[in-house]
This record gives C-alpha cells, sequence and structure tokens, in this order.
C-alpha cells in the first residue's frame, strides 16, 4: 500500500492491527475505527444518513449507497480483471475472481484437506464436520446441510409442485428460471481469454469445461517428497 498523504497511510496501518479502541455504548461491540463505530451505532438506531438521489433508498454507510448506485442506477464496473474481460461492482468480489486465475484457495479447514477461495465456502463447509443442518425443505421439513443438497431434494422428492428447469448444456436442474440465467452466464458462457488449470497446462474457455477437468485432478498426488516415496494432494 502506498499513499501521497500522511493521513491515509496511517489509517491504513491501523488495518494491519487487532486493537479495538471504539466501544459500543448499547452491546459493547468494539471496532478498530471511530468511523466503523460510527455505522454500526447507525445500525442500532436505524439511521440511514447517506440517501440516493436517484430513488428513496437510504443507506447506513457510504459504501452501501455506493454498491447501490453501482447496481441499480450507474451500472458502473470500476474493478476490471487484468487477464480476463471481467469487471466488478465490488473489489471484495474482484479480489475472489482473480483467484481463479491464480488457484490461490487462502481458507482452508481446520478438520481435513478443503480449502477454499472463498471464506461464504469455507464456512459452509464447516457445517459439514459441525453436523448443524439449517436448510428445510419447506414441503416436509426435511433438513439438510447445504442449500444445495435441499434444492436437489426439492427437485427429486417434490418435483411436481416444484418448478423445473434442466440446463441445455448439462444434467443440471434449476428451481428457477433466473437461477438458470446466472448458471449459464457462470459456466457455460464464452470467455474470450482462456482459464488455465491449475494443476496442469491444460485452458479452457468455458468455465464448466474447467471444472469438470478439475475433477480428473481430485486424486493426483502431485507433491512428492524428494527424499522418501511419500506422496501428498496438497
Amino acid at each position: 500500500f502506498t499513499s501521497l498523504r500522511l493521513s491515509s497511510l496511517n489509517r491504513h496501518v491501523k488495518t494491519h492491527s487487532d486493537e479495538k479502541r471504539h466501544v459500543c455504548h448499547l452491546c459493547l461491540k468494539a471496532f478498530r475505527t471511530a468511523t466503523l463505530l460510527h455505522n454500526h451505532v447507525n445500525v442500532h438506531t436505524g439511521t440511514r444518513p447517506y440517501k440516493c438521489s436517484d430513488c428513496d433508498m437510504a443507506f447506513v454507510t457510504s459504501g452501501e449507497l455506493s454498491r447501490h448506485r453501482r447496481y441499480k442506477h450507474t451500472l458502473e464496473k470500476p474493478f476490471k480483471c487484468s487477464v480476463c474481460k471481467y469487471s466488478s461492482v465490488e473489489a471484495s468480489k474482484m479480489k475472489r475472481h482473480i483467484r481463479s486465475h491464480t488457484g490461490e484457495r487462502p481458507y482452508a479447514c481446520d478438520l481435513c484437506s478443503y480449502a477454499s477461495k472463498d471464506a461464504y465456502k469455507l464456512k459452509r463447509h464447516m457445517i459439514t464436520h459441525s453436523g448443524e443442518k439449517p436448510y428445510e425443505c419447506y414441503v416436509c421439513q426435511a433438513k439438510f446441510t447445504q442449500s444445495g443438497t435441499m434444492k436437489i431434494h426439492m427437485l427429486q422428492k417434490h418435483g411436481e409442485i416444484v418448478p423445473k428447469y434442466q440446463c441445455p448444456h448439462c444434467s443440471t436442474f434449476i428451481a428457477r428460471r433466473s437461477d438458470l440465467g446466472v448458471h449459464l452466464r457462470n459456466l457455460h458462457s464464452y470467455m474470450a481469454v482462456a482459464i488455465k488449470c491449475s494443476y496442469c497446462e491444460a485452458v479452457f474457455h468455458e468455465r464448466y469445461a474447467l471444472i469438470q477437468h478439475k475433477k480428473t485432478h481430485r486424486n493426483e498426488k502431485r507433491f512428492k517428497c524428494d527424499q522418501c516415496s511419500y506422496a501428498c494432494k496438497q
């Protein structure tokens, strides 16, 4: 991180500190900066000081307002990938996207070899170890550890009352037409810049083809000890 302003540098340095001196007087939760505390108190009081100039929406933080305007009004995507044509409304989404090029998976499970490029996916994975089943079928009240498993259950067991849309490119069944559109864009749209497999030299112009290809590497033990015959996946 570099900055022309000392105040910006000092503010950035605080992000590396665990010190949380700013305490909420309502719930005693602590924050690193006064701005974070101020935004938090606004949540308690229901104050939404950041109002959209194009509609009636209002928000707790300026960041929420910026995201709203980009999604709903300006349609601006200022964060652009340097490797492919992907662009994003939010910096956090771009950070996750870049990992699809680098193969980086910084969120690792403490209990098994699973690792993810996304903190949310690791959190969802951890449920498989805890035995918690937070997703409940609204038809028969059966419970599941993951939302995807619940959706498959609903399509297979309650298909007569749940609409089914099959992907024309793979065997996936999806309950909502809008979700089918997202599935097609994310997995089956042609990408002008090919994505390289993180395990070998193969390249792909479709994300689904890359995912299917990576499954062929699932049981490979690519990391070999040069002192003995030991080999492992990670």
